[in-house]
């Protein structure tokens, strides 16, 4: 009886197991797919915040190219989005890094044409100081706009750079390290996408339809 009662339990621990299991990997498969959806939906949003939609016709996300070249920032590979219009090539939107915030890293996504022109810039993560560099978020001051519009000329154009140093780029109040690094890391950008565009396109896609 009591070998039969030990077999019994066993097999009811074994159930429980592969049902307890079962439901933990359906849970983490279907979060899975949410959060992923929810990081497309993100990435678009920003994505869209730099590069109009009406200069663009397909899936941003789906289709990039990697770059570790060191214009770019450290530790790269970084990942450069590819827009056309019409099957043309219309914009690369580059991820980039500067290490040289007040606190650390700055990431900043920025949206460049065949010619250099900047399409717009947005700020996706940093760690500055609350009411001082912080100010180059959008949602604190409209500073980012400044690059609206602006065509890199070379990679030493002295526009890009804050009015300190003789630029044209407003710096903050109490706070010249943040947007000093964020306009140095644009400029940097920037002329890299204008002198790679051709090759940039003729990439191999390293997105494909999996993301």
């Amino acid at each position: 009886m009591i070998v039969q009662s030990m077999y019994k339990n066993g097999a009811i621990l074994t159930a429980f197991a592969l049902i307890t299991t079962g439901s933990v990997a359906l849970v983490q498969t279907l979060t899975a797919e949410r959060i992923n959806e929810q990081e497309q939906q993100h990435l678009m949003g920003l994505l869209g915040q730099v590069l109009p939609h009406n200069e663009y016709d397909n899936v941003l996300y789906k289709d990039c190219v990697l770059s570790n070249a060191p214009e770019l920032g450290p530790n790269g590979s970084y990942t450069l989005y590819r827009a056309y219009k019409n099957d043309a090539p219309s914009a690369v939107l580059v991820r980039h890094t500067t290490p040289h915030g007040y606190s650390g890293n700055i990431d900043v996504l920025s949206a460049i044409h065949a010619d250099g022109r900047i399409s717009g810039v947005r700020v996706t993560r940093h760690e500055e100081t609350p009411g001082l560099g912080d100010k180059v978020e959008l949602a604190k001051s409209d500073w980012i706009t400044t690059f609206n519009g602006m065509v890199i000329e070379s990679q030493t154009d002295p526009r890009f750079a804050v009015k300190k140093d003789a630029g044209q780029f407003d710096q903050f109040t109490g706070a010249t390290i943040t947007p000093r690094a964020v306009v140095s890391s644009v400029k940097q950008a920037a002329w890299y996408a204008k002198q790679n565009f051709e090759a940039l396109f003729n990439a191999e896609n390293a997105c494909g339809d999996t993301q």
